[in-house]
């Protein structure tokens, strides 16, 4: 594998640690700034929106510029997004630089992908693009513990600083070591949507979103659901989010091992079901703590677990349009993150932070039902589809 693969994983690692590393400190960005916790998860929310809208819309209107040279540009605005974070005098402020960081980041993962399967031959496309995706992964476990341990120990605003150099030393190794290239045609983002007009399509990609949705409505706010029923201080939260973490790298491993085995639909039908029980467990097993971080671990490995069984899914029922599902199940797993950090926000403030995870799998049921309902129509044309992109 080309050793600029992996450069670009990395890049993608610190793009994508961005959007949930604040997690873990929203208790004290919301008492720096004197307000809640669920206006402080709107840090989330706003980023996982905007991640989400803006990705195909920058591809599109960047798609006559050189790569290298938009990536390092990209870069520079994710740099200035992070800096403004970390001097942000007032919380409107930290708001804006998540926006910058967001609409940054977003053009950023895609070109990562994009530059990725050029840097290889055809036969190794699928494996430089798995090893971007790998970073991505990797920085939405990662984010929030990583965060949590710099925040209790040095501030929550040294994140952004961290993160501030570890993208400048990405853009001195991309300007180093990637050479220029040249852009490829973009599908308009219309003849994109247009796919989602296939019932069975547009059911597999909000099983993504559902998902996300009733996952994010706990794990946005897990360090006040810890505090909250098990009454831990920082350390010990600390060593769930790195349990939790160690878990969701397994499930990935997991979940593809079950779709091998068992067939991407099986899995997905299974993992869902699995993931929306655990999620109405939780709350119920937090009188004893070695029961409780074993449950927990079960759900950290599952929320992982979907995604290769999804991607494969993908792939299998429209393999002609499956780069544009798979682009457009990136934006809906980030539409999931946005809307389930919104809802697990109004649940603390209406209710109590120990509903989060029952509303979780309830929402988690609808993932649930539109994979049952995609998975058993009838696949869309390929030819047809792909004619009808052409035109």
């Amino acid at each position: 594998m080309n050793f600029r693969v992996y450069m670009l994983a990395i890049a993608s690692f610190v793009v994508g640690m961005v959007e949930l590393i604040i997690g873990g400190i929203l208790d004290q960005v919301a008492s720096q700034f004197g307000i809640s916790i669920s206006q402080a998860g709107e840090l989330i929310t706003v980023f996982s929106l905007v991640f989400a809208i803006a990705s195909p819309i920058l591809l599109t209107l960047t798609a006559k510029i050189e790569r290298k040279a938009l990536c390092l540009w990209a870069l520079l605005v994710f740099l200035f997004g992070n800096i403004v974070a970390y001097f942000s005098p007032v919380f409107s402020m930290l708001m804006i630089s998540r926006i910058i960081s967001a609409a940054s980041g977003s053009l950023l993962i895609i070109l990562c992908v994009t530059m990725a399967s050029s840097l290889v031959k055809e036969e190794f496309r699928a494996r430089a693009i798995g090893v971007i995706f790998m970073g991505v992964s990797a920085s939405l476990v990662l984010g929030i513990p990583i965060g949590l341990v710099i925040g209790t120990h040095f501030g929550w605003r040294v994140i952004f600083l961290l993160i501030a150099i570890l993208t400048l030393l990405t853009m001195l190794g991309i300007y180093s070591f990637m050479d220029k290239m040249e852009p490829k045609p973009v599908i308009p983002l219309r003849q994109q949507l247009r796919t989602l007009k296939n019932a069975k399509m547009l059911s597999a990609q909000l099983t993504s979103l559902f998902f996300l949705t009733g996952h994010l409505t706990l794990y946005a706010y897990l360090t006040p659901f810890l505090q909250s029923t098990l009454h831990i201080n920082a350390t010990w939260i600390s060593l769930f989010y790195f349990l939790f973490g160690i878990s969701a790298v397994l499930g990935g491993g997991i979940g593809g091992w079950t779709a091998d085995k068992w067939g991407s639909k099986k899995s997905i039908l299974v993992i869902v079901s699995l993931f929306t029980l655990i999620l109405f467990l939780l709350p119920t097993v937090t009188f004893s703590m070695p029961l409780f971080i074993l449950v927990m671990m079960i759900w950290s490995a599952l929320s992982w677990a979907l995604t290769p069984a999804q991607q494969s899914y993908l792939i299998e029922t429209s393999p002609e349009t499956s780069d544009i599902q798979q682009g457009l199940n990136n934006s809906a797993l980030h539409l999931g993150i946005a809307l389930g950090s919104s809802i697990g926000g109004f649940v603390i403030n209406e209710y109590s932070v120990s509903h989060n995870a029952v509303v979780g799998g309830l929402i988690t049921l609808l993932a649930l039902f539109c994979a049952w309902f995609s998975i058993t129509r009838t696949s869309p044309s390929n030819a047809r589809e792909h004619a009808s992109l052409r035109n």
